[in-house]
């Protein structure tokens, strides 16, 4: 089988790619937060991952793509804070969520159909992983790597020595509020929500049960669970 190089980005290096298992591949692309359709920006990575998928399968290899569908969680404000992108159009469209999700999934599909993107191999929605999110996060909280503030779980950073190598970035090199507002809630600001709870959104349309209380789980962990 012909060698494919990528470039590695913990080591800053073009490196021979050897799949974990000989042949086969799998590959998890993040998909859209359908709230809207999707603009030429969000497209040009799906058109990215289709480039990436052909061009496995050229090579020979057994490609298994998965990708997310977001359809709670994802809020109008990347430090954590806003409304839910989901219940806001749900909102002012006078519809559901689920009648949101279901529009704009299809929407979704259809351009990338007519730009001749195949379809992945699995779609997963996270409305239908929210078990496996706590079931991670319970486990995340085992090892010590969490804390409650401001009634949210949070992720802290500095228990995780590691955090950040794989984009060769460095925390002493990041500017807090640089980008976004610093949570005050937040032990460091680079720390991320796990697990929002009722204390914060008293009317959010999507909760669930937790151990942390009723609520929903942070954009940041539900690629990671899915």
């Amino acid at each position: 089988m012909p060698a494919i190089k990528f470039f590695n980005s913990m080591g800053r290096t073009m490196q021979e790619f050897k799949p974990l298992q000989p042949g086969r591949v799998g590959f998890y692309g993040c998909g859209p937060t359908v709230y809207n359709y999707a603009h030429i920006g969000n497209l040009r990575t799906y058109i990215f991952e289709d480039i990436l998928v052909r061009t496995l399968r050229r090579f020979g290899y057994e490609v298994t793509h998965v990708m997310n569908v977001t359809d709670v969680g994802h809020l109008s404000g990347d430090d954590d804070t806003g409304e839910d992108k989901m219940v806001k159009t749900a909102k002012e469209r006078g519809e559901s969520v689920l009648q949101i999700a279901r529009f704009y999934t299809e929407a979704f599909f259809a351009d990338t159909d007519r730009l001749g993107i195949e379809r992945p191999t699995v779609v997963c929605k996270a409305t239908e992983h929210v078990g496996d999110m706590i079931d991670l996060i319970r486990r995340i909280e085992a090892k010590g790597f969490t804390y409650m503030a401001g009634g949210n779980l949070y992720f802290d950073v500095t228990k995780f020595p590691s955090y950040g190598e794989l984009a060769n970035l460095r925390m002493g090199d990041l500017k807090a509020g640089a980008r976004i507002e610093v949570d005050e809630n937040k032990k460091n600001p680079y720390d991320f929500v796990l697990w929002f709870t009722k204390s914060k959104f008293e009317n959010q349309a999507l909760t669930w049960d937790s151990p942390w209380g009723r609520g929903y789980p942070g954009w940041h962990i539900e690629c990671s669970a899915m």
